[in-house]
This record gives structure tokens, sequence and C-alpha cells, in this order.
């Protein structure tokens, strides 16, 4: 047995009481306040500029508080928030076409095959529309119809349009509002920006949040950091798997640091892989790029029908076509959610069906749209993507299909947060894909932009004050006090042991390693065998690791090989536990697919019965404890996961 369980030891999800629809009126009413004079006197620290991190810092500065923030990048406008293309969700029903606040709640919560709190995924919905208005006040260059409106369009798992969009550049162009906003408080000095560190250590002072410990990447000085309240908004771990759409910087590093100091993990198993990516092709890459799920509004997915055809796309005539999404799920065709059609990619690939030099790729074609719309409409929608696709494949996609593949994408899993997205550290917080508070075990596409917004502009300005007022007046905290001592101590030797290795293997190497055995055996799909088989590998590589890795011994200034081996050691800790939860889960949910919990069609089979809980880890000297936070379904019930 891999792990124990805690029986006794129930969660505190702290979600008010009464009707769904009044639960966030009711904190915030309830919630206790600071006067604008004192708030001076708190201090915040905010590690991650992305997103989430930028629109909380400005909100909390605007508010009065004092915020210091921590990026490893040189500038917040790098923060990967970027690469979200296709649109954020939110709740205006400007098509009239059926939306609702509790229509895009369902559909977000039976997306996430009814594995997150119907309270958090509420709150979600309640407040997309009003991000719409301050994004579009802030500048936000939203797509507009020829009357003026804002346009939708349709992602997967739904049957509505709400997806707003800027072209393909939507995350670009929501982070440059929240950059403008972090940037106008730095003007204003209530935020001290540090870009260029890394969080290396999470400092708790009995028990409580009280700073961190970072390392200036550019001069590798380690420097103590105190606050009041930490708030960690770095993003998910989905670069776990060495190819995937994330870039090379993303890393888990933060939430496994805070993990180590008995910050719960919820659900780490539960990772998305995007259907819309570019198939690798060779062994040379590091990243994968992305292509934006928007894509699958217009284009239409197939494969040919016989096996190891090598046949051009265009000679290959209809009636010896596969668009399987279309044959399997007719309610929702190509816009079925993610899991299911990366899940139903794979099956042909696997099968025998792909396409492209290795035979790993299907077909997303945009001839039937392109003769409907016209090619200037369509590229009007999706130009850029277009553009990108040519410069990086050298194919134009108005004459010839795309080649799409599944990837490591997104996070469900993160740091264990109660409603008030506080961890059960006292004055730690987790925002965005930090967090695996809102999409249960799949995310549907364009939620992830608005919960980032969501969490930054509207939720924790509102409970991280009622935390601080509960402390009363704030204790000034010094960084002599033993416990930033002992941290800094326990940082700097870890990073002289990395380099005192002097093995023959790059970090590299190791990433890559790792990120075959999880792809293959904690990936698409999952068996009891290959799990056992990967939470072996993975123990042995991590032996090899501290054997076998060789890196620069510099610990002072520039020292990118330090950096990545500091995270890739987090990774080897962090894969375990992956396989973990995924062994302990005996059913298949979401992104999460059991080999052993299907239909004879070859569909997931959840269990309500037995695993109607969210999965939470607790680090201990004897292993993983699993504590079990029960769901409860107060007013939806949960049904098969159909989108036939």
């Amino acid at each position: 047995m891999y792990f124990s369980t805690d029986e006794k030891l129930i969660p505190k999800s702290k979600i008010p009481a009464g009707e769904l629809k009044d639960k966030w009126s009711k904190f915030k009413d309830q919630a206790k306040l600071i006067s604008p004079n004192n708030r001076k006197n708190y201090n915040v620290i905010i590690v991650g500029t992305g997103l989430s991190g930028a629109s909380a810092a400005a909100s909390l500065a605007e508010l009065g508080y004092n915020v210091s923030v921590f990026c490893f990048q040189d500038s917040p406008r790098r923060a990967h928030s970027v690469a979200a293309q296709g649109g954020v969700n939110a709740m205006k029903n400007y098509k009239n076409d059926g939306d609702s606040i509790y229509r895009m709640f369902y559909d977000t919560l039976k997306g996430g095959d009814f594995r997150a709190r119907e309270a958090n995924v509420y709150r979600l919905a309640e407040c997309s529309a009003h991000l719409i208005d301050q994004a579009v006040a802030q500048g936000v260059p939203f797509a507009r119809e020829y009357s003026g409106y804002l346009s939708n369009r349709s992602f997967g798992g739904v049957q509505v349009s709400r997806t707003f969009y800027a072209r393909g550049q939507t995350g670009q162009q929501l982070l440059l509002g929240a950059y403008q906003a972090l940037m106008r408080q730095v003007k204003a000095k209530k935020i001290k920006s540090y870009t260029r560190h890394e969080m290396l250590d999470l400092v708790l002072i009995n028990g409580v949040a009280k700073g961190i410990i970072a390392r200036n990447l550019d001069t590798g000085e380690i420097t103590r950091h105190t606050a009041n309240a930490v708030v960690l908004a770095t993003g998910g771990f989905g670069k776990i798997y060495y190819l995937s759409t994330l870039a090379m910087g993303c890393n888990g590093s933060a939430i496994w640091r805070a993990h180590k100091k008995g910050a719960w993990v919820a659900s780490p198993s539960w990772t998305q892989i995007h259907p819309t990516c570019l198939p690798q092709s060779g062994t040379y890459q590091s990243k994968l790029t992305l292509m934006s799920e928007s894509l699958r509004n217009d284009g239409r997915i197939w494969v040919p029908l016989s096996k190891n055809d090598n046949r051009k796309a265009a000679d290959i005539p209809e009636e010896d076509r596969d668009y399987y999404l279309e044959r399997r799920y007719p309610s929702f065709g190509n816009l079925a959610p993610r899991d299911i059609a990366s899940r139903a990619a794979k099956e042909r690939v696997d099968a025998g069906h792909g396409v492209g030099t290795l035979k790993n790729a299907v077909y997303l074609d945009f001839k039937d749209a392109i003769e409907r719309q016209g090619k200037e409409t369509i590229a009007k929608k999706y130009g850029n993507l277009f553009d990108m696709y040519q410069k990086i494949t050298g194919i134009n996609a108005y004459n010839e299909p795309m080649k799409i593949s599944p990837a490591a994408h997104f996070s469900m899993g993160g740091l264990w947060v109660d409603y008030e997205l506080s961890t059960n550290i006292p004055g730690l917080f987790a925002i965005g894909e930090a967090n695996f508070a809102d999409h249960g075990a799949n995310r549907l596409g364009a939620n992830s932009l608005l919960q980032a917004c969501v969490d930054g502009y509207y939720i924790l300005p509102q409970t991280l004050p009622h935390y601080l007022a509960q402390l009363g007046k704030p204790d000034p905290i010094n960084t002599d006090n033993p416990a930033f001592i002992e941290s800094e101590l326990r940082v700097k030797k870890q990073l002289e042991e990395f380099g005192e290795i002097n093995g023959n293997r790059t970090v590299d190497y190791f990433h890559r390693e790792l990120g075959k055995i999880l792809y293959d055996k904690c990936g698409l799909s999952r068996s009891e065998k290959g799990l056992t088989t990967a939470i072996e590998a993975i123990k042995n590589l991590r032996k090899s690791f501290y054997r076998d890795l060789k890196i620069p011994k510099n610990t002072g200034g520039i020292n990118e090989e330090l950096e990545k081996a500091g995270r890739v050691a987090d990774y080897l800790e962090i894969a375990e536990l992956m396989c973990i939860d995924a062994l302990s889960r005996e059913e298949s949910c979401g992104a999460h697919f059991r080999t052993e919990h299907q239909t004879n069609e070859g569909e997931a089979i959840r269990d309500d019965k037995d695993f109607n809980f969210i999965s939470c880890w607790q680090k201990s000297d004897h292993g993983p404890v699993l504590i079990k936070e029960t769901l409860d379904f107060e007013f939806t019930k949960p049904t098969e996961r159909s989108y036939k």
C-alpha cells in the first residue's frame, strides 16, 4: 500500500448556508472588514504575476494594502496567461440562445464530471458577467458584431455561445489589462515588484504563513520576505509531462514547497490533455504548441476510414473519412469536452488511423466552413491562428487540413482551498490554477481565464481581508526570526547539494524520462498495473537523479540548470503522488480514465457511491495520507455524463 487514510479528519470547506444563489452575497454581507486607514498596516505577498496574481495584487493594492509580488520572468507580461488563446466564458446571453447563470453552473459542474463543489462553481458563473464589463472598461479589444455588440462563440461541452474572445489572443489581452492595473499600483508605490525572483520556501511561524524565502535568479542572492498573508498564484504543473502546451519555465515548485510545509494537495492526478495541439514531430522537441479549441467551432475532425492510409488528405474522398466525434457524440459533435475529444483521438491513433509523418495526429479540416462562410469570414475569426500554424508547419490550413494531437495542458488538481480560497495553513491562500477549486475532474474550455480573473478581481479581495480582520492589529514580523533563518539555511544547503552530485546526466534528461513515464502510465488512460509500474519507475528515476545529476556548481549569479534542478526534484515527488492519487481512485471520471472502469463502448464509469469526494493529500514521514472531502450535491443530482 502506497498511502494511508485518515477517516477522522474532515476538511472544513466553509461554504455559507442557504440557497445556492445567495451564498456569495451572504458571505460578502457578513465578512469582517478593515477600515481604509488601517489597511496600510497589513502586508501581503503574492507569488506569481499571471492573470490571477496580477489582478489580485492590483485589486488589493487599490484597496490600500501593501503588496509585494514575485515572478521568475523579467516582466509580469511574460506570464503563461498569454498562451490562452480562444476566449473567456461569461454569462451574458447576448445570443439569446437560452444561457443563464444556472446553465453555465451546470455545464461546468457536468463538464467536471460532478467532482467539484456546487457553491464554488456557481460563484464562478455568477461573477462571470462582471468580468466582461470590467475587461471592456480596461480596454480589452473583444471581437464585436457589425452592430457593435460583443461577439460570442462556443467551446467544448456546451450548447450555447458564451465565450468572449479577442481573435486568438484573449489571454494576452486580458493579461495586458491586469498588467496595466498592476503597474499603476507599482508606480503609486503600493506594490513592490520582484521580477526574476523564485520562491524557494514558505515560512511558517507557529503554523501560520508569515513569509517566503526567494532567490534572485540574476545574482543568486537569497532573501527573506515577511507578510501577514501569502498568496500563491503560480499556475499549474502540466509541464511535469515535459512535452506539454506550457512554457518551459512553468513549474509546480511553489505548490509542492507549500505541501512540504503542511498544505494539502487536492486531486493531483486530474490533469487535462488538450485535444487541439500540434503533434510531436521528433525527439528534439521540448514543448508542443497549443492551437485554440475555438477552432473546433468550424473545423471538422476526422481520420481516414482505412488503417495506415498514406494518401494526402485532399485525395481521400468523403466516403473514406471517419468524422469520429460527429459519429460517436452527435449532440455535441466536434465540440465534445476536452477529455472526451482527447481520448477519442488517442483511440483512433492507437487503432492505426493516425496521420502525419509519425502517424500520431488527426485532421482538423476547415474545407466545409470555408465553402459555407467564405475564406474572409474564417480569417476574421481565426486568422492569427492560421498564420501561426503556417509559420510553424509550413502548411496553409486554408488549403489543406491542420494536423492536431492531444497534449498535456491544465492541472485541475492543485492546493486544496476552502470557499474563501484559503489552504489548510492559516494565512496561505491559493488562486487560479494553483488551486483545485472550480473545475472538478475536467476543465471546460475558456473557464481558465475566467477562474483566474474571478479569483483575483472579485473573490480574494473579499476573503483575504476577512482573514486579516480576524487577526486584529498585525504584529511586526522580523526576518531574524528562527523560522526564517532555518528555512534559508535549508534551501541554501539543497542548492549546494545539487551542484555537488557531479554525475553525468542533464536535468532535461530526467525531466524527459519522467514525462514519458507519466504520459504512458498516468496520461489519457490509467490502469492499476500501469500506475504501480510508474510509481516504482519514478522512485528509481529519483534515486538516479540524486546520484547522476550534473549541473554547474555555481549557486551565485545566473544558473538556469540549478533552477531547473530544483523544479525537476519537485516534479519527481509530485509525479509519484499523481500516480498514487490515480491508483487510489477506482473509477473513471473526467480526465481520470481508469481502463478497468469503462463501458463496452469505451465510455467512463463514475462511482458516486464510493468516490463522491475530493482527495486531499497530506504529507507525512510514512508516506502520503488521504483525507476525504465529501461532496454534498444539495441543488443538483449527479447524472451520467453523456454527450451523445
